[in-house]
């Protein structure tokens, strides 16, 4: 039996993102997602302009006529959320953690997915494979997907990217809508990475609190690695320990662009100190007008 206030909290988010996939992106993720290919439509009678190559050329010669195969783009997609869900995944000095935001994300992905009449599935991940959800349709089953998304427990601290993509090429048979959500404070993934994104449509979401990107001015600061446990004093009324903080930050998130740029993939930055629909939304508008030219 699931909480009244597990419900509650649920029924919230499907309520604010349903509207925000109606109000923001309505058309656009089908716009922007291709289909698996093409699918057989009919047989009709070849008509001036038709390709050659068209020609069926068994019923042709059965018939006396030239017919053609008729081709419409399937579009039915697989979608896959791979959620991170490490120790620093629950972190958040605004109004939200890094793993609140993460589950409304994947809200706004699996409601737009089953509207487009598509599966969603998902993996939670941390240093190991913390739950599998294999994708379907359907309101019900996407109210699934936000639950584990929520209220998920990961057993693990650490982050394992490979690992879960690994597991995705391996529980995946056809191409999939791939998004991995994280903070990426991760080991070396760029082969995995890019092995992943030649087998699927690979997107990356980051999710980063502004305070690990510059400290407040707030004295002596006991900070902890919330993966490794270990700590530190840092002394933020000293300008130049505030200074080498930010620009360390800055060195991580110009090492993850060139990452994803070297794998080819397509990454959207969020943060929780700002909505994340504008960052989705100008993503869905960046692809739909690259794949127009």
């Amino acid at each position: 039996m699931i909480p009244k206030e597990v419900l509650k909290n649920i029924r919230r988010i499907q309520i604010t993102t349903s509207r925000m996939v109606s109000d923001i992106f309505a058309g656009q993720y089908q716009s922007v997602f291709k289909g698996k290919g093409m699918e057989f439509d009919e047989v009709r009678q070849y008509q001036p302009g038709d390709e050659i190559r068209s020609i069926d050329w068994n019923v042709t010669a059965r018939t006396g006529e030239p017919y053609i195969k008729k081709f419409v783009e399937e579009r039915e997609l697989t979608v896959m959320l791979v959620l991170d869900m490490s120790a620093s995944s629950f972190f958040g000095t605004v109004k939200s953690l890094k793993m609140q935001v993460a589950a409304q994300i994947c809200s706004v992905l699996a409601f737009s997915a089953i509207r487009n009449n598509d599966k969603v599935g998902l993996i939670n991940f941390s240093d190991r494979i913390e739950k599998f959800v294999p994708a379907r349709k359907g309101t019900r089953h996407v109210l699934r997907v936000i639950r584990e998304a929520l209220y998920g427990r990961p057993q693990g601290k650490g982050t394992d990217i490979s690992l879960a993509l690994e597991y995705l090429n391996r529980v995946t048979t056809r191409k999939t809508v791939a998004f991995i959500i994280s903070d990426f404070y991760a080991g070396d993934c760029k082969k995995m990475l890019t092995l992943t994104n030649k087998r699927h449509d690979l997107i990356a979401i980051t999710i980063t609190d502004p305070l690990e990107i510059s400290l407040p001015r707030a004295g002596l600061l006991k900070l902890y690695d919330s993966e490794t446990k270990e700590g530190y004093f840092l002394d933020t009324s000293d300008p130049s320990a505030c200074h080498a903080y930010a620009l360390r930050a800055q060195a991580i998130a110009r090492e993850r662009q060139l990452l994803f740029r070297s794998c080819g993939i397509d990454a959207i930055d969020i943060r929780t100190d700002i909505p994340y629909s504008k960052s989705l939304f100008s993503f869905f508008r960046a692809r739909e007008r690259r794949m127009r030219t």
